[in-house]
């Protein structure tokens, strides 16, 4: 035990050494790098093969989640209840879930839900575009708040939203210029908040130019809010994500509770943000430390606590409201309810969001991600996609060493959004062929073809960003499961950047033949990956990529 530990530390006490290298993060980062290269080859041998088949066991210790079953609850209640003991529960009609197909859907249904929106609308993605769609999407927000002063009563309209800095304020013109006027004109409205990364600061900061820097991390929550309507998405607010850049979307209508809940956690992240200004100036919110100027962990206490005050009080409702629905002295029957002017329909259908943010140490959504993987039985099917693969070490060996069949969904090299890019960007999509060669030889050293299948989504004149799982159980021809939201399932989503997605567990029928269908129409979009995928003259990764391609990975 003595001997693992202190070659586990290893690598972690020779980075610590290099951090004190003096105005030289770039190679600090690049020996530290190759150190963890040379620590995970010399026992490659060691974790694979036989001992991928204990990944269930060997894999990273789950807090104690389970519960015992309430008897109070309704008979069949699933199985992923042990979910609400880490976030908040939300049980809701099925009828009120929508699963949407397309970017013109998507884009549509946002401009519509801005139109007549009289409370809220709250938005947070990576960027706002720049284009004639993204400007018709600010004209809504322009026009609708203009018609809530302009009302014989006016509203108390509140427009809030949520981008990355450094993305968003990226080239001379870029989302805080296309935001500005609105600010402007309506500074007691609207707010724009834009999250700084606390890892990006000092001489870091100074000496990674712009696009680069994107890379240490960024916020990618896509939530998009309308009163109480939620579309929850992969997609950004950028003109491809309108139009031709297939993703994934869920529109929840008319659940207040789910929209309160997402409100508050980007006004928490908001609250921890840059607070964008009318002269293009931007400003922290009194009494919180800067997130790059002050120091780093007690940024980083401030910003875990606020967005887990917002956590733990939403569980905290939901409890209460479990406990009153089916655990009060006076249990009410759906006709009571009704006949009491409650005329919701009783739920089918649980929403949990799951949240990850490891730079404050919120880590929820990688675990039930690493827990629903683990406890996947035999003759259950996992449909995973990502728009791009990579997937952390613990994703990978728990994929090939448990029992459920994975079919695994991602973007062949035309469709990958970065396919055309100018300079080093350009060699992004051989990078992930790389990647994907080399899982694909996984598999099939292990015998795994049967049960791990890779398929490539193309489609002539689209790039691929979608992003989730559905989870099928034994025996069963319809999901039961699926996430959905921003997280890829790397490096970054799960150490980097801020992330959140919903589990939607459902026992409708109508609904888990929705996420059936939706899961049909990108798959079939895709071709098998087998070895004469990569004898194509498109597949051809030129040596320096794979070479720099392990040194980077962690960054795309």
């Amino acid at each position: 035990m003595a001997a693992a530990a202190a070659a586990a530390a290893g690598p972690v006490l020779w980075r610590r050494l290099l951090g004190l290298l003096p105005g030289r993060p770039g190679l600090a980062a690049l020996l530290g790098r190759l150190s963890d290269r040379l620590g995970r080859n010399r026992d490659r041998r060691r974790r694979r093969s036989p001992w991928l088949l204990l990944a269930p066991l060997l894999s990273p210790t789950v807090p104690q989640i389970t519960s015992p079953p309430c008897c109070l609850c309704p008979e069949g209640v699933h199985r992923f209840q042990w979910i609400r003991n880490l976030v908040p529960e939300f049980g809701v009609s099925s009828s009120h879930v929508r699963v949407l197909s397309s970017p013109a859907e998507f884009f549509e249904l946002m401009k519509g839900q801005i139109k007549v929106a009289k409370r809220r609308v709250v938005m947070a993605s990576l960027y706002l575009g720049t284009g004639p769609l993204e400007q018709e999407l600010v004209d809504c927000l322009e026009s609708t708040l203009e018609k809530s002063l302009q009302a014989k009563f006016p509203s108390d309209l509140k427009v809030s939203i949520l981008l990355d800095f450094t993305r968003g304020s990226r080239g001379r013109k870029n989302s805080r210029t296309m935001l500005l006027p609105l600010l402007q004109r309506f500074p007691e409205q609207v707010r724009v908040s834009l999250f700084h990364t606390p890892n990006l600061r000092g001489l870091l900061r100074l000496l990674i130019p712009e696009r680069f820097n994107e890379t240490i991390g960024l916020q990618h929550i896509k939530v998009y809010l309308f009163d109480n309507n939620v579309i929850l998405s992969g997609a950004n607010l950028s003109d491809s994500y309108f139009t031709n850049r297939q993703d994934r979307y869920v529109f929840l209508q008319d659940c207040p509770e789910i929209a309160d809940f997402f409100t508050e956690l980007v006004d928490a992240v908001g609250d921890v943000s840059l607070q964008l200004q009318g002269d293009d100036t931007v400003q922290v919110v009194e009494g919180m430390v800067h997130p790059y100027k002050g120091d780093r962990a007690a940024y980083c206490r401030a910003a875990n606590k606020r967005v887990m005050d917002v956590i733990n009080s939403a569980r905290a409702r939901q409890q209460v409201l479990h406990a009153q629905t089916f655990h009060g002295d006076s249990l009410l029957t759906q006709e009571d309810a009704a006949a009491a002017g409650d005329r919701r329909p009783a739920p089918d259908t649980w929403i949990y969001p799951l949240i990850q943010m490891k730079p404050f140490e919120i880590q929820i959504d990688e675990i039930v991600t690493e827990t629903l993987l683990t406890e996947a039985e035999r003759g259950a099917k996992v449909y995973l996609t990502t728009g791009y693969f990579n997937l952390t070490q613990a994703y990978m060996d728990l994929v090939l060493g448990t029992r459920a069949e994975y079919q695994i969904l991602l973007a062949s090299p035309e469709v990958n959004g970065f396919f055309g890019a100018k300079g080093v960007a350009g060699a992004i999509p051989a990078a992930y062929v790389h990647i994907e060669r080399q899982f694909f030889s996984e598999v099939c050293s292990l015998g795994q073809q049967e049960r791990v299948q890779l398929q490539e989504y193309w489609r002539r004149g689209w790039t691929f960003h979608a992003k989730g799982l559905w989870l099928y159980l034994a025996g069963s021809s319809l999901p039961c499961l699926t996430l959905i939201g921003s997280p890829n399932f790397g490096y970054r989503s799960v150490h980097r950047d801020l992330e959140a997605q919903i589990a939607i567990v459902t026992e409708s029928r109508a609904l888990q033949q929705q996420l059936h269908q939706e899961q049909e129409q990108l798959y079939l979009r895709s071709g098998v990956v087998s070895s004469a995928t990569f004898e194509q003259p498109s597949r051809q990764v030129k040596l320096w990529v794979k070479m720099v391609t392990p040194l980077i990975k962690n960054f795309f």
